[in-house]
């Protein structure tokens, strides 16, 4: 096969299991921003084309983390000011990753502005109102959502009922008031959507697995020679 036989959705899918490899945690809320950002896109009547792109671009609106530090992104207790700048940096380091492929160069722009806010107070640019893009704006408010309703290393997940009235209560602070009204209007739905997204993201991993059957790094002996696998229990002593 021709290189340039490659099509975007391999190259995507390429990127995808990397994240997956480096940080699976990141992973599953990447695919399950994408689910819940194409589910908002189409409830807005959003054209095919349009939303295929922004599926994908939900898919990666986090790859820039692949350049932060894990001691930042694993941090239980507050980030420091030098800490907080460095995690913000992902959104600028992803577009820097997506622009280098002109086919992705429209996307890229998407995962930049991501955590852009209605108010002009985010980063990195600091965009306000209808001069983010839509697809910055929906990604924003599915990126948001799934976070508030996930585990973090700093805190366990807030209840849905919880996380809609934070959204309810940001609307043309944080968020766009028009993302939001169209998600209320579909609360029951969108309950079945972030249960069936939780348990398929667990399913998707194509790229991690144990630190030993990734990287064999550990000599293996025992009286009567070698082993292939390492025994299960050496899985959590250091390599």
């Amino acid at each position: 096969m021709a290189f340039s036989e490659v099509n975007i959705h391999s190259v995507v899918d390429l990127v995808v299991t990397t994240l997956d490899a480096k940080d699976p945690t990141t992973f599953e809320h990447s695919y399950r921003v994408a689910e819940l950002t194409e589910w908002l896109a189409d409830a807005m009547n959003l054209p095919r084309s349009r939303r295929e792109a922004l599926h994908i671009a939900a898919h990666l609106h986090d790859i820039g983390k692949v350049g932060v530090s894990d001691p930042v992104l694993n941090k239980v207790g507050p980030l420091s000011e030098d800490e907080k700048l460095q995690l913000q940096s992902h959104s600028v380091i992803g577009f820097n990753i997506l622009n280098r492929l002109p086919s992705l160069a429209r996307l890229a722009r998407f995962v930049r502005h991501h955590h852009e806010r209605w108010d002009g107070l985010g980063y990195p640019d600091g965009l306000a109102g209808e001069s983010i893009s839509l697809e910055s704006r929906i990604i924003a408010l599915a990126d948001s959502l799934d976070a508030m309703t996930s585990n973090r290393p700093y805190r366990y997940r807030k209840t849905y009922e919880w996380a809609l009235q934070e959204v309810q209560d940001h609307a043309g602070s944080q968020f766009c008031p028009k993302c939001v009204e169209i998600l209320l209007s579909r609360k029951a739905e969108l309950k079945i959507l972030l249960y069936h997204s939780r348990q398929q993201a667990q399913e998707r991993h194509n790229a991690y697995v144990g630190h030993e059957e990734l990287m064999h790094s550990r000599r293996v002996a025992t009286q009567d020679g070698f082993l292939e696998e390492a025994p299960s229990t050496w899985l959590s002593e250091s390599a």
